[in-house]
């Protein structure tokens, strides 16, 4: 009964300062230090493809959006 008279946007809420340092320790301790450049590098390069797709995307409609515009004209 306790947990429904919790507002959402307090169980959403971003970790602070010394919930992120106990994030990194258990990271570290997890994988070790030489997987995390790894992991990182992973990271890094699945947000520049999600990034590229979205960009694809993006231009895709806008392109959709001009040849209709264009055809309207005509």
């Amino acid at each position: 009964m306790a947990i429904a008279t919790i507002t959402p946007q307090l169980l959403l809420s971003m970790p602070s300062g010394g919930e992120w340092i106990t994030i990194l320790l258990v990271v570290v301790v997890l994988f070790g230090g030489k997987k995390i450049p790894e992991l990182a590098r992973g990271l890094g390069k699945g947000i520049r493809e999600f990034n590229d797709a979205k960009e694809g995307i993006k231009n895709e409609i806008e392109t959709g959006a001009n040849s209709t515009k264009e055809a309207d004209k005509k």
